[in-house]
């Protein structure tokens, strides 16, 4: 299995919304995970293995993560779907 379909598959999540939100963000061209670096790739593989209650939080609701790592990654996936961010 290629990363990118790995990727893909942990982006399948139990709400229509992360699924979007996740997948929208793996698939962007430049802001998206393609225009991270190994660091940025190995956050948002983070980020993919925390609980979906969790994510919701963050990305659907626009509470910030306590875990400050992920402000960045989650202010990518946000921005890249148009949603307000973090400062």
């Amino acid at each position: 299995m290629s990363e990118m379909s790995r990727l893909r598959w942990r982006c399948r999540r139990g709400t229509t919304e992360l699924d979007r939100l996740l997948t929208r963000f793996l698939e962007a061209p430049h802001d998206g995970w393609e225009g991270l670096d190994a660091d940025g790739r190995a956050d948002f593989d983070r980020l993919l293995a925390c609980e979906d209650d969790h994510l919701i939080d963050w990305l659907v609701n626009g509470e910030r993560p306590t875990e400050g790592a992920f402000v960045d990654i989650v202010n990518r996936v946000r921005g890249v779907s148009g949603l307000s961010t973090h400062t």
